[in-house]
């Protein structure tokens, strides 16, 4: 077997023909994200948090047993099944290396890794590597891990040193694997002023080909993989290259300005918002790469009776996009194959031990709003409008609007900043305090609680995934 290669605007076999990538994302796994595991803030802090309450030896095994039951061999066989071949697997910096101790490899960094990558491959399930937490934070974002709004990894030069020694490293433990598709260098960067980002990527570039002239890269765009208006004819220094833009739409989420009814204005806002993600590249030539899309869903715990009419409208919006992939052959990875309910093709059954341990605080969760992913701040509306008010009459009106506009309205920004960073620190320690008292048995049942064998399917999501991936594998 030979390794997947990018030729012209398509991603090839060796022998020349055409690879159309359908997956997902395996978002939450070796990147904790509160929306998809349930807890507040950012990995860093409930892993701290978790080490003070319970020890670290107990700490440590619930996070390892959550790693090992996250992603199984029935996974990935029940992956295969639908037709998909490809999973996107973002990962956290910390993981192989400390903040304290940095640049010493972690060697149990690549246990999960390998484990999840060999799995696939058996299954005949290509694999990206997705750096999606970088020191210092390279978004503005709690999948960041840094806690913070400002992505300060742009700012300091020893942390983009860190992140091409860790490419180099990974560059070295995988340059002869080819089942992985290739390498995603820095999930959904921030640059404010656009241009570090090419030079960021001419280094990671030149880092990665010294050791590994084989795999393919696959480089978002700047400001969330949607902006590549700097990119300038970067191209022209750079081979076997994809550039992945992430594909969400406002009508898949709570805060959709109308009903999604598949209308034909609708549809184009769809084709428009898509096509200028991605005109760069076509006026240049270059392969396109869909890394993350795809709406969120609707719980009976909070939207009750409304929760069918919900989905089904999120999945029209699932399927009008796809009819615009189709037609450009586009390779995608949806966002995401496993959570807790709100977005995974697979969930957490509510009747295991973590959703019924925490059943109360993700209500809490829910009601406070505290996570950025699709929120719903319905319930906590009035407290913040003053705020919002207040910040509207007294600044100028050109001032409103800081980076990453226009991504971050001003709404946006007050609840990420007072919500999801600091209301969000109130809850971790009793995030945590939820273990105390558990025996090393019971965390390991609570971490099991992950295992494929206690979730449920979104068979609405995953019918309309293997449809549109038997379609485009059909098609010639």
């Amino acid at each position: 077997m030979a390794f997947l290669k990018v030729s012209g605007t398509k991603i090839v076999d060796q022998n020349g023909e055409e690879v159309i990538l359908r997956g997902a994302g395996l978002g939450g796994w070796m990147n904790m994200e509160n929306f998809i595991s349930g807890y507040p803030g950012c990995e860093f802090q409930i892993r701290a948090a978790l080490a003070d309450v319970v020890g670290k030896d107990k700490s440590e095994l619930f996070f390892d047993k959550f790693l090992e039951y996250f992603f199984q061999d029935e996974d990935a066989a029940f992956f295969k099944s639908l037709g998909l071949n490809c999973i996107r697997l973002p990962f956290n910096y910390r993981h192989f290396e400390d903040d304290m101790n940095p640049r010493v490899l972690k060697p149990e960094g690549f246990k999960h890794l390998d484990r999840v990558i060999d799995l696939c491959a058996k299954h005949g399930i290509y694999t990206i590597l997705d750096l999606h937490t970088a020191p210092g934070g390279q978004n503005t974002d709690w999948h960041a891990d840094a806690g913070t709004h400002i992505a300060k990894m742009w700012e300091h030069k020893d942390f983009q040193d860190r992140v091409i020694w860790l490419w180099e490293e990974l560059a070295k433990h995988y340059a002869g694997n080819t089942w992985i598709a290739g390498y995603n260098p820095l999930n959904e960067p921030t640059d404010p002023y656009q241009t570090r980002l090419i030079d960021f990527y001419d280094r990671v570039y030149k880092a990665i080909r010294t050791i590994d002239p084989h795999h393919a890269l696959f480089l978002d765009g700047n400001t969330f993989a949607s902006d590549f208006s700097h990119f300038g004819d970067a191209y022209k220094k750079w081979e076997n290259v994809a550039y992945s833009i992430h594909d969400y739409s406002v009508f898949g989420f709570p805060s959709a300005p109308e009903e999604y009814v598949s209308s034909d204005l609708q549809q184009h806002r769809l084709r428009r918002s898509y096509e200028k993600k991605r005109e760069w590249m076509d006026q240049h030539g270059q392969c396109v790469w869909n890394g993350e899309w795809g709406p969120v869903y609707a719980r009976k715990e909070y939207e009750g009776d409304r929760t069918d009419a919900i989905n089904e409208e999120r999945y029209k919006v699932l399927k009008d996009q796809l009819n615009i992939y189709n037609k450009d052959r586009l390779s995608w990875s949806i966002w995401l194959y496993k959570d807790i309910g709100f977005q995974g093709m697979v969930y957490v059954s509510r009747e295991t031990p973590y959703m019924t341990l925490f059943k109360d605080f993700l209500a809490k969760k829910h009601r406070l709003a505290i996570d950025a992913w699709g929120a719903d701040d319905s319930q906590v509306r009035d407290v913040y409008q003053p705020l919002i008010d207040l910040i509207k009459k007294e600044i100028k009106p050109e001032h409103q609007n800081l980076y990453p506009a226009p991504v971050w309205k001003l709404t946006d920004r007050i609840g990420r900043l007072a919500r999801n960073i600091l209301v969000s620190e109130f809850l971790i320690r009793e995030w945590a305090e939820h273990f105390k008292g558990k025996s090393e048995a019971e965390i390991d049942e609570i971490a099991k609680s992950f295992a494929f064998s206690n979730c449920l399917h979104r068979e609405g999501l995953n019918k309309v995934l293997t449809d549109n991936a038997s379609l485009v594998a059909q098609a010639k």
